[in-house]
């Protein structure tokens, strides 16, 4: 490629100078020649082979020679690629050169090709080009740069600059390179002549004659003038800054020679005069060059350079010029090794200016100079920008900027400004010092000033934070970091982390972040004791740490005071944050280093700033009534401080002047009228001082209290406001989007840093687990002091002096440890929740603090643990009568939660530790009620109520610890029964000396609190207790079931006795129970041999005891109580008696059980009194129940053991003896329990044969029960009282005591029985049981099972059985007033009890009717009796049961005994009245069977279905009792109702109004149907239905025919029967009867048929008569259906009926025999057969004819037809 480019270039120049330039043209065809004979196979062989031709070059050296544009522009490329691929001849460079120089004046390709060209040239021939030929290189630079175009200017500077750095580069090459010798000249130095090398000597010259020409002054080397400063400038700051190195002392000292002398004399004697901006910013840039890189070469003059920009920001410079100088010094704070330099060059040494002090203390005076531009306040605002301010940028974008204000009109753009320091406005876009183009200073913002002094403080603090912290970690720690690949970064550096949206948050915020909660570490040197490197004295860099030290000693006032200034200055976040981060890491640093004093004053300020005493003493004075606070004391500055107070006094740095001053007081008193409370800002500063405190924990000591006082301020204004979210103001009026978008999201990220100081705060103190035992008790002693400080008076004003009319920012003073706390003074009359959460707080950091030291605690003494100061503490303050109750309350649950976590840690150690530990807690929960019950203490009702409340907490922490860990409780079971004794208490209520003591508890609230331990011991416990301490346990025991204040407690610690009882006889299989054991009355001997565990009976003894406690409590006065203990004492005996042998049941029944009893009969006696209240009486019935029920459980579950012994008689007559007491009380409750327990007992004895259970013990039985019906003897008050189950009790003891006296039973004891049964029956109340219709009541029930059951065998007790079987039968069928008013005040039927009587009585007399007695003695004709009346009432009995209806069973039991008794009536010895009696119930039995009141029948009666019933029931009884009805012996009255009862019911159709007299008789009762029967009546056209029992009629005139019937009809019953009955014996049977003696059927017949004939004639005369009255009146309508069916059949059996001859008169002139009753009927059967004639009814005519032709026959008259 560059052989065609040089040939054709060559080519195009020897055409071009063919005419006038013959030199050229040859040199160039000599050139191209040569060019053409080389044979070269790359650019590298050609370059070579090129660079050995010497004259290849002449023709472009001419070409350049001869001014043509057109020839030096070809010359210049081909020259351009020669340099590029090294092909010069060495020996032409030279003539190059001068040609280059000649060409400059071309045009401007050529001038920028020879540019492109040099540098090249002098790095393809460094070697050869120096000394001359690099001086003309250089002019070559320097004439192309006086060029008037732009382009060639500006590449001709950069390249001259990049040919002197090629020098200096060689100079670098050199020194590494080049061996020693070969100088080629001198130079000066500070200490004489120094031999240099052609490399050094080259840049020697050209460095100082660029000095010289910058100075303008005449080089000595370069043979150019006029180098422009500026330039010149540019050239210094290039070498010095990219060639360092060379300049230093070791190296070249002629070159720091040069700096000394002229560089830096120059720079600081021109920076004082004033030069403009372009001179300026280049000769700032090479002073801070020189100030980072040769700052010791240059110490002298370093100084008073440091000191010139010191003093150049003073107010009254440029704003530009202080700008520079602050950018410099950003730099300078950006680099701490240069800073720690600069201090140790000059602050650290005597006799040198103190540059870095100064320059703090400069920027306190630059902080405060303007308070109104960074908006300088009471609090920290949020800036605002001005719509008229000029924000960096031209004036016409500001003019546009304004005039998009809504509502502007004009105005100048100047005329407000910006408040406060914001990146959007107090920051430029290019720093001044990099503006080297512009030759005007540009636009600087007014807070940019403030911006870089905020910078410096930041820089400054993270350079001593970044060098100090990796020093403080200890070496094993080191490690550990490092094989873990973290940063060493000290004790976990609190540093702050920006997130995504701009939010502050810390490395301990992001880790609780990532994690639910932070796990307590168990190691106490996890994180040890950071180092403090200022006592590592071997360390390398100790003199560095050193100068840190001196650093923050030396400064740390006006540092505090800088960032002070800007704390309370209008800052955005991220200036905010920042400013928080310095004072962060300056506190972090300083506490690293021990420096207590900078320490403890950024940790107040940042303290101050976090709880701004305004808001906390807004915060203390809100409340219902405003306090007088004390006037506060004025604050006593350290000695450290002292000489600084001038400095720091914000009095004198900060005031507001001017307008702007007014409008800052104005927006500072507007936002005093917000409600106080804390903002975002000020919990970011919280959370920074929580950080350091967690950095620093180990090393605060005392100073522990800034950080605590601070958090629990916090904690309190939050508690105050609700946590209200505090609005960071604004710092001005003006609308300013940003700024209220900027408020409005710290606003909203209120609670997520409420979160972030929660999380900080609880990382603060689980730090202390971490810390040694020394550095822990401090802690503990810090939070402790928190409660202490209330009364102490405050020290912090309220608000600014009096005397300062200025506005000033709340850093008055530094609070440290050893001074006053600035807690203000709160008095009784502030709000009650103020303090009270103060101490709040203190309390519940000391309980966080103990339970995450826990094991801390634990492991090392009390006094070392910090345990005894903990636990003093809240003793302390839950006894202390002045402090409020919530603190009280509060001690008292930490100290409990402290012992119970103590507990739950303990249960993992060792017996000998975890015994010892467990001790101390008990003791803890013990001593804190100690104060509780001192006698003297104040009695006032707060604090007394104060008092049991911190009382129920002790005891409910006692039972939480027993809960949790009293299986594993080894040491302290006496401690915790004094703890639960502690609520009773001995108290003497009277002045008497000779009053008894009385056990009391402290407060009823208590009761339960303690009774749970108590309960858990003897639940699970009992095991782990020592022997000495079950006698306190039975004691404490009995204080519970004593005390008044809780039933239930009292109740549910009874059964405690029950636990224990099976404790202890668990223990022993035997209990050796004598009568020795309990000699002693009192109980002592119990006592003592309870107490002496190596006595073999103490088991016994304490059993004994145990019962004879339990016993104590069975006269308590409460119910539920005194029921509760007899029924535990009973269950111990009861479930322990087989333990016990008959000796031991001896003392047990003598001691116990008949004590109970006597106890309970002088009880009753004295509730008999009238004056005592109904409930207290009905109450001490009730325990009567209870003792009976038990003893006689218990006496009957162990009568084999009693029957033993010999003296059961005795005991047994004794018992018996209080059962009869009890029954003379007449009390239902205690004769139902009475009974009851006879009965249990009683029904035991049958169990096998007892030795002593003999007949002496039954008839005592007998004549307790027989004493007679218990009664109430409240009956005779008129109240009902309910005997239901008394009289069951009473009924139930009946059967064990027959089951034991039926052998001997006799007739007197079964009718005393019966009479007492029916006595029972009489006086029992309706009860419970109200419906006893379809089911007996149990009392009904148990009395008729008894009855039962009674032996039957014994003569007279039939009889005596069927008669009140009977009675039992009509007790639901009695008539009467009495009887009515009788079962409506019962609500008593007896309809079951009739029933279930009825089925007995059917069984009496079935199985005894053979029985005479029963006849004779008249209980048969009862029991008939009581049978009838349920069938004769039938529907008119109103209550209809779910069964079978009363009259069914009656009836169905009727004809039972009636089947089984009739025959027995000829064979017996019955007298004639009894049987008329018997055969009149008989009948109306029978009439009661086919009668119905259908009319009064329910809805729910089947009629047709109870039709059927009787039917069948009569068909039956008609089997029994026909012809035995006709029999001499009965009475005729009775067989005429059995007749006239069968015409009656035998009528189908209601008859009309005037036949009621033909069958009911005249009113005198006489039936007068025979006489009238003929009278023809008046027709009627109405229909009258049929009788509803229809069937029944026609059942009842069918037997009428049968009667009438002669008797061979008779013998073929028309109406069969299934199954047949027992008919009537057959005459000649054996009889002994004399009444009754046996007739022939036939007569008896006869008698039958005589009484029947009557009624039959009526009967069918009035069918007969309705026809020939009715029918005529229908004319031809045929006759209603039933009517027609009824006289069809009438007349049908009126036919053929064969009539007894002797049963119907015979008719005069008549001879007729099985006729007569058609004869009688003749003149009715004529009219019939007229009447069906004219109305044409041929079925009726048939029949009547039928009829008359039979009457016809017996007339005389045969073949009569009609």
């Amino acid at each position: 490629m560059t052989t065609q480019l040089l040939s054709t270039e060559l080519t195009n120049l020897i055409q071009e100078s063919k005419r006038k330039h013959n030199d050229l043209r040859q040199a160039a065809e000599k050139s191209l020649d040569e060019l053409k004979g080389i044979r070269a196979a790359n650019e590298a062989q050609l370059a070579a082979e090129l660079s050995q031709k010497v004259n290849f070059v002449n023709p472009f050296v001419i070409a350049c020679g001869t001014r043509n544009a057109k020839f030096t522009g070809i010359a210049i490329v081909c020259l351009s690629r020669l340099i590029l691929v090294t092909a010069l001849p060495r020996s032409k460079l030279s003539p190059v050169l001068e040609a280059l120089r000649e060409a400059t004046s071309a045009g401007l390709d050529v001038q920028l090709k020879i540019l492109q060209a040099l540098p090249t040239l002098l790095q393809n021939y460094s070697k050869e080009i120096q000394g001359d030929l690099l001086v003309t290189a250089l002019n070559i630079c320097f004439i192309l740069q006086t060029t008037k175009n732009g382009i060639v200017n500006n590449t001709s500077a950069a390249t001259l600059q990049q040919l002197v750095m090629t020098v200096f580069e060689k100079v670098a090459v050199e020194d590494k390179t080049a061996p020693d010798g070969n100088f080629v000249g001198d130079a000066p130095t500070g200490d004489g002549d120094v031999q240099l090398r052609a490399a050094s000597m080259d840049a020697y010259r050209i460095f100082r004659d660029i000095c010289l020409m910058t100075e303008n002054q005449r080089p000595e080397y370069l043979r150019f003038t006029g180098l422009p400063q500026t330039f010149g400038l540019e050239l210094i700051e290039s070498v010095l800054s990219q060639h360092a190195l060379i300049f230093t002392k070791a190296q070249h000292p002629e070159q720091a020679h040069i700096l000394r002398t002229r560089v830096m004399p120059f720079v600081v004697k021109t920076l004082s005069a004033k030069p403009n901006f372009a001179t300026s910013v280049r000769l700032v840039r090479i002073l801070y060059t020189l100030l980072r890189k040769h700052l010791d070469i240059l110490p002298s003059e370093g100084g008073e350079a440091l000191d010139t920009l010191t003093q150049l920001l003073d107010q009254d410079a440029a704003a530009w010029k202080r700008a520079l100088c602050m950018e410099v010094f950003r730099g300078i704070f950006s680099e701490p090794p240069l800073l720690r330099r600069i201090f140790a060059l000059y602050d650290s040494k005597e006799g040198e200016k103190d540059i870095l002090k100064n320059l703090t203390a400069t920027f306190v005076k630059v902080s405060t100079e303007k308070p109104a531009v960074i908006g300088l306040g009471h609090q920290s605002t949020i800036p605002v920008a001005n719509p008229y301010a000029n924000l960096g940028g031209s004036s016409d974008q500001a003019m546009l900027e304004a005039s998009g204000v809504t509502g502007i009109i004009g105005g100048s753009v100047n005329e407000g400004h910006n408040t406060g320091i914001s990146s959007q406005w107090s920051t430029v876009r290019v720093a001044c010092i990099d503006h080297l183009d512009k030759t005007e200073p540009p636009a600087i913002p007014e807070s940019y000033i403030y911006a870089l002094t905020l910078s410096c403080i930041t820089s400054l603090s993270e350079g001593l934070a970044k060098f100090i912290l990796p020093l403080t970690v200890p070496p094993d720690s080191r490690a550990r970091k490092r094989s873990a690949k973290q940063p060493e970064t000290g004790r976990e550096s609190p540093s702050l982390i920006e997130d995504d949206n701009g939010a502050p948050k810390t490395a301990l915020e992001r880790t609780a972040t990532m994690g639910s909660s932070i796990e307590r570490s168990g190691s106490f040197k996890k994180n040890p004791v950071p180092l403090n490197p200022l006592a590592v004295k071997d360390h390398p860099l100790h003199a560095e740490v050193q100068v840190c030290a001196a650093i923050i000693d030396e400064c740390w006032p006006a540092i505090l005071a800088t960032c002070s200034t800007f704390l309370y200055a209008a800052l955005d976040s991220e200036y905010y944050h920042s400013l928080v981060r310095a004072f962060q890491k300056f506190a972090h640093v300083a506490g690293l280093l021990h420096l207590t004093t900078p320490r403890d004053a950024f940790l107040t300020t940042l303290g101050k700033a976090a709880v701004p005493p305004n808001v906390f003493s807004a915060c203390l004075n809100t409340g219902p009534s405003k306090s007088v606070v004390a006037s506060p004391a004025a604050e006593t500055p350290s000695s450290i401080l002292s000489n600084a107070r001038g400095l720091l006094s914000v009095d004198n740095l900060v005031t507001p002047v001017g307008a702007a001053g007014e409008r800052q007081r104005q927006a500072s008193m507007d936002a005093n009228a917000i409600p106080q409370t804390l903002n975002t800002r000020n919990l970011l500063c919280l959370r920074a001082l929580l950080n350091l405190g967690i950095a620093l924990g180990p090393t605060l000591s005392s100073s522990w209290s800034i950080v605590l006082e601070t958090l629990q301020q916090a904690d309190f204004v939050l508690f105050t406001t609700g946590k209200q979210p505090g609005r960071t103001p604004i710092a001005g009026k003006g609308p300013d989007p940003r700024a209220e978008n900027e408020a409005a999201s710290l606003l909203s990220n209120f609670n997520t840093e409420i979160r972030a100081v929660e999380t900080a705060a609880s990382r603060l103190f689980e730090s202390t687990v971490d810390f040694p035992n020394a550095s822990f008790v401090e802690v503990v002693d810090a939070i402790c002091s928190l409660l202490e400080q209330q009364t102490e008076p405050a020290s912090e004003p309220s608000s600014r002096p009096q005397s300062s009319a200025t506005l000033t920012p709340p850093i008055q003073g530094l609070r440290t440890p050893s001074g006053q706390h600035r807690r203000l003074l709160s008095t009784s009359s502030t709000a009650p929740t103020g303090p009270n959460q103060e101490d709040q707080f203190a309390l519940a950091k000391i309980g966080e603090v103990a339970v995450i030291n826990i094991e801390r605690l634990l492991n090392y003494p009390p006094d070392v643990s910090g345990w005894t100061r903990i636990t003093t503490e809240l003793i302390s303050t839950l006894g202390s009568v002045s402090a409020a109750t919530q603190i009280r309350s509060r001690a008292a649950d930490i100290l409990v939660h402290l012992v119970l976590d103590a507990a739950k840690v303990v249960a993992t150690l060792n017996d000998e530790t975890r015994s010892r530990v467990q001790l101390r807690l008990l003791e803890a929960l013990r001593d804190s009620l100690l104060p509780l019950q001192m006698e003297d203490r104040a009695a006032s009702v707060t604090t007394h109520s104060t008092d049991i409340d911190i009382h129920k907490i002790i005891l409910e922490g006692l039972k939480s610890l027993l809960d949790d860990c009293g299986d594993a409780l080894l040491s302290g079971w006496e401690i915790t029964f004094e703890v639960i004794g502690s609520i009773f208490i001995q108290r003497r209520f009277g002045n008497e000396g000779g009053q008894p003591m009385i056990l009391t508890t402290r407060s009823s609230k208590l009761i339960r609190s303690a009774f749970s331990s108590l309960q858990l011991i003897c639940s699970d416990f009992l095991g782990s207790l020592p022997k000495s301490c079950f006698l306190i346990l039975v004691d404490t025991l009995y204080k519970f079931c004593s005390q008044d204040d809780d039933l239930n407690i009292a109740l549910t610690t009874v059964t405690f006795f029950w636990v224990l009882s099976d404790f202890l006889s668990g223990r022993s299989k035997l209990l050796p129970i004598t009568d020795s054991l309990v000699d002693d009355p009192n109980g002592v001997s119990l006592v003592e041999k309870a107490s002496n565990a190596e006595d073999a009976s103490s088991d016994a003894a304490l059993w004994m005891l145990l019962l004879l406690r339990l016993t104590t409590v069975t006269t308590d006065e409460r119910l539920d109580l005194r029921n509760s203990a007899i029924q535990t004492l009973l269950r111990i005996f009861d479930a322990y008696g087989d333990r016990l042998g008959p000796e031991a049941w001896s003392v047990c029944i003598k001691s116990v059980i008949f004590k109970l009893l006597s106890s309970m009969e002088r009880e009753l006696e004295d509730v008999v009194n009238p004056e005592v209240d109904e409930k207290i009486r009905h109450d001490w019935y009730d325990t009567a129940v209870v003792v009976l029920n038990g003893i006689s459980s218990l006496l009957a579950n162990y009568l084999d053991v009693l029957t033993v012994h010999p003296t059961f008689n005795s005991y047994w007559q004794q018992l018996l003896g209080h059962f009869a007491s009890l029954l003379d009380f007449q009390v239902l409750e205690t004769s139902t329990a009475t009974f009851k327990a006879l009965t249990q007992m009683l029904s035991h004895s049958q169990n096998g044969t007892k030795q002593n259970f003999n007949k002496t013990t039954i008839d005592l039985a007998w004549d307790l029960w027989s004493r007679g019906v218990p009664v109430s003897r409240s009956g005779n008050t008129g109240k009902v009282t309910d005997n239901q189950n008394c009289l069951l009790a009473y009924v139930a003891a009946l059967r064990d005591v027959y089951r034991l006296i039926q052998v001997d039973l006799t007739v007197d004891r079964i009718r005393q029985m019966l009479t007492l049964l029916r006595e029972v029956m009489q006086v029992a109340t309706p009860g419970s049981y109200v419906a006893d219709i379809d089911h007996v009541t149990p009392l009904q029930g148990q009395v008729l099972e008894v009855i039962k059951m009674i032996r039957t065998d014994v003569p007279g007790a039939p009889s005596a059985l069927i008669s009140q079987t009977s009675e039992f039968i009509s007790l639901a069928f009695l008539e009467g007033s009495d009887v009515s008013n009788q079962r409506n005040s019962q609500k008593r039927t007896y309809v079951a009890m009739s029933k279930a009587s009825m089925s007995i009585l059917q069984s009496l007399l079935v199985n005894h009717a053979a029985d005479v007695n029963i006849y004779s003695d008249g209980a048969f004709l009862t029991a008939l009796t009581a049978l009838s009346k349920p069938v004769v009432l039938k529907y008119r009995f109103p209550i209809i049961t779910k069964t079978e209806q009363p009259w069914k069973l009656s009836t169905t039991s009727a004809l039972a005994i009636l089947e089984a008794t009739l025959p027995q009536l000829h064979k017996l010895e019955i007298s004639r009245t009894n049987l008329q009696d018997i055969w009149e119930m008989i009948v109306t039995i029978a009439n009661g069977i086919i009668s119905a009141d259908c009319d009064a029948s329910p809805d729910r009666v089947n009629i047709a279905e109870d039709q059927d019933f009787d039917i069948s029931s009569f068909v039956k009884l008609r089997e029994l009792i026909i012809p035995s009805l006709g029999a001499e012996v009965v009475a005729d009255k009775t067989r005429k109702v059995f007749a006239e009862n069968l015409f009656r019911m035998s009528i189908i159709h209601a008859p009309a109004p005037d036949e009621y007299s033909l069958i009911y008789g005249s009113p005198a009762g006489e039936l007068v149907g025979l006489s009238n029967m003929f009278k023809p009546r008046r027709g009627r056209t109405i229909d009258p239905s049929p009788a509803k029992r229809e069937k029944m009629c026609y059942v009842c005139l069918d037997e009428l025919f049968a009667l009438v019937s002669s008797y061979t009809e008779a013998s073929t019953p028309q109406i069969t029967v299934q199954p047949p009955t027992p008919a009537f014996p057959p005459p000649g049977g054996p009889s002994s009867a004399s009444h009754m003696s046996l007739e022939a059927p036939h007569a008896l017949h006869v008698r039958l048929a005589r009484t029947a004939a009557p009624y039959l004639i009526l009967r069918a005369a009035l069918t007969l008569r309705a026809y020939i009255a009715d029918q005529p009146l229908r004319g031809r309508m045929p006759q209603p259906l039933g009517q027609r069916r009824e006289l069809a059949r009438l007349l049908q059996q009126l036919v053929d009926l064969q009539s007894e001859p002797e049963a119907i008169p015979d008719t005069p002139n008549v001879d007729s025999d099985a006729r007569k009753h058609l004869l009688r009927l003749y003149p009715l059967l004529v009219s019939a057969a007229q009447v069906a004639g004219k109305s044409a009814d041929e079925g009726v005519l048939e029949l009547l004819g039928k009829a008359l032709e039979v009457v016809g026959l017996e007339l005389g008259v045969g073949g009569l037809r009609i």
